[in-house]
């Protein structure tokens, strides 16, 4: 598994004159013969991790955290010191020049360039690496189709009538450091994920499926199938495609503590239908400390220093008995620091990473944890609002309550309002809330604190009263300023300035 951290030389000197700003237009300018990259077995081996590298760091963290701190899950203590302020505010100081959103551009652009180059080397390859070259290409695909689909579920508008002019985000799919693209329309966005899908359908139809896979497999590009079908509305194949996942019968929700520990505490559950490998030595991990930061304090023992928790609309969504909130969220197993006064058993701060101990460098919980793009609790959630929307409630309320009765949660009739309100439980901290409000055409009125936590959390119009209706504007990320400012060729979106003044 080292080699996960070492990219091909051939492919570092191709990218070695390109700023990490720079992602569609770099400075400077280096041609590449695709026909000649790989010539041995050190280059192969080489792309094949290069491509497994951009997967796994293609995830979590500003990925999923941006968007969930904008939505209706979490609200800021009074000493959050700013951390991911703008994007949980929303309000005047949010511009284009916000390195989160920024990050999310930059990242998926950064991955898709190195896919690009792994899909076009790998298919001039001297013979004896055909069948390896062809499962790299598969994985560039798969990676090509994760992060486009990324890309414009927060770059753009949702898929839907206007889709053939709306825009989207621009599609690259060769190298050229001289390019200059133009958005292409939220319809060809999504007419390119489906190319590559199919394409990574073809090449990995050989890959079978296991919980947490290291790589991917034909059970996650299904699981992609899904998420791109649900988005696009086509309610039956989005049904269809999560069901070839769940009825593979390899991925197991968890129903009870012991699995919901081993699962969301040590890594060793049976939901991820891939499990990116990460280890104390040599990382790959991701480290999630806006939510269950940890300090060990004088007097007080291991504490709680987050920058937000969990609100009330959050916490009261679950049922008493639901593992959920058992194992997801914590009132009294330890104090939690707010302006250095501690607390236990006030309210509840969000431990969803709270940290695989195997991963830690320290007796202190790390927030450490293993990356776990797709999960099968998701696979469910498709099922249920992808038969719903087809109009065959009884099979959506048969896998509504699979979720539940695993959850051991309360078991609610299938309509859209109760699968929204499931979706929101089981995906918290996961980046999908944002998707799903655009998906569905809804927003928020308000992020109410939890009671026990007044006066330590930052209230007004854009903390705890924050109102989100589905029109507007921020639920598309800006195009950076630096993007816009070396290709003129973007056009921004609504309600962003075109260049940062």
């Amino acid at each position: 598994m080292k080699k996960i951290y070492t990219l091909i030389a051939s492919c570092a000197a191709i990218i070695s004159i390109a700023s990490c700003d720079l992602n569609l237009t770099p400075v400077g300018s280096m041609s590449y013969d695709p026909e000649n990259l790989i010539q041995y077995q050190s280059d192969i081996d080489g792309f094949e991790a290069g491509v497994v590298a951009q997967l796994r760091g293609f995830g979590y963290g500003v990925y999923y955290r941006t968007s969930d701190l904008m939505m209706d899950y979490f609200n800021a203590l009074t000493d959050y010191g700013n951390n991911g302020g703008s994007v949980h505010r929303t309000d005047d100081q949010f511009s284009a020049t916000e390195y989160d959103t920024e990050d999310n551009w930059s990242g998926a652009y950064v991955a898709i360039r190195h896919f690009n180059v792994a899909i076009q080397g790998c298919l001039s390859v001297p013979a004896e690496f055909k069948t390896k070259a062809a499962l790299t290409r598969g994985e560039g695909y798969f990676g090509r189709a994760m992060a486009y689909l990324h890309l414009v579920r927060h770059f753009a508008k949702p898929y839907g009538p206007n889709s053939n002019t709306d825009l989207g985000v621009p599609i690259v799919l060769v190298y050229d450091q001289n390019e200059k693209p133009a958005r292409n329309t939220v319809a060809e966005v999504y007419t390119q994920i489906k190319a590559d899908l199919d394409s990574a359908a073809i090449l990995l139809a050989g890959v079978e499926g296991s919980a947490r896979a290291q790589r991917p497999t034909i059970d996650a590009v299904n699981a992609l199938y899904a998420r791109y079908y649900i988005d696009i509305k086509d309610y039956n194949n989005a049904a269809a495609s999560a069901m070839k996942v769940i009825n593979s019968g390899k991925y197991a929700l968890a129903s009870t503590p012991d699995e919901m520990e081993a699962e969301y505490v040590n890594d060793e559950g049976t939901e991820p239908i891939i499990q990116w490998f990460g280890s104390q030595s040599e990382g790959g991990y991701m480290s999630e400390s806006y939510y269950a930061g940890m300090n060990n304090y004088e007097g007080y023992g291991y504490c709680y220093r987050p920058y937000y928790i969990p609100n009330a609309k959050l916490v009261d969504s679950y049922d008493a008995n639901d593992l959920r909130l058992a194992q997801w969220f914590s009132k009294d197993e330890y104090y939690t620091n707010v302006e250095g006064n501690y607390y236990k058993g006030d309210f509840y701060v969000f431990k969803k990473y709270s940290g695989n101990p195997a991963l830690s460098t320290s007796a202190i919980p790390s927030t450490r944890q293993l990356r776990k793009p797709l999960l099968i609790g998701e696979m469910y959630l498709i099922a249920a609002e992808g038969y719903l929307g087809a109009g065959n409630a009884n099979a959506a309320a048969e896998q509504l309550h699979a979720l539940q009765s695993a959850r051991g949660a309360n078991l609610t009739t299938a309509t859209a309002d109760n699968i929204h309100k499931e979706w929101y439980k089981e995906t918290v901290g996961e980046g999908l809330r944002m998707s799903c409000l655009k998906r569905w055409g809804e927003g928020y009125n308000g992020r109410p604190g939890q009671p026990g936590a007044a006066g330590l959390i930052m209230t007004g119009q854009f903390y705890d009263a924050k109102n989100f209706p589905a029109s507007d504007t921020h639920f598309l990320y800006p195009i950076p300023t630096h993007e816009m400012q070396v290709n003129p060729n973007l056009i921004q979106n609504e309600g962003y300035a075109s260049v940062e003044e």
